[in-house]
């Protein structure tokens, strides 16, 4: 059984897709190949510029992932606007991820716009009402 350990990036109020780990994967091989091409130039090692263009095409591999991850999320939204709602404020999982061991997002440490930032124009989206958070009532505190 594998024990390594996924990085998964929190964002206050939303549960992300993971389109959002794929335009992360993205933008560090980019990064790679840019570092990649910098050490050709100090050095003049074909070897660095070799390994960059390998990377590029993990990289263009890496865009269309990205897009049809982003296509599933836009084909949810617009075929099932309640769903995606649910599966954004991590009630319930993306559909197009695991859904074996889905725990609801904690909600916490939530803050509520109108209340706790005194955006005015929030008042209509408070969310200080809300029942206490699902997540620590299944998995524990956060």
């Amino acid at each position: 059984m594998s024990e390594d350990a996924v990085w998964v990036r929190s964002v206050t109020g939303i549960q992300l897709h993971h389109v959002t780990d794929l335009q992360d994967a993205r933008r560090f091989l980019g990064n790679a190949v840019m570092a990649l091409g910098a050490a050709h130039v100090r050095t003049g090692d074909a070897r660095f510029s070799g390994l960059a263009d390998q990377l590029k095409a993990v990289v263009a591999q890496t865009h269309d992932l990205e897009g049809e991850a982003r296509e599933s999320m836009h084909r949810l939204h617009s075929t099932d606007p309640e769903r995606f709602v649910r599966c954004r404020e991590g009630e319930e999982p993306w559909p197009d991820e695991l859904q074996a061991g889905f725990v609801p997002r904690h909600t916490c440490r939530d803050k509520c716009l109108y209340h706790d930032h005194e955006v005015l124009d929030a008042i209509l989206q408070c969310t200080c009402g809300r029942p206490p958070c699902r997540a620590c009532a299944i998995a524990g505190a956060p």
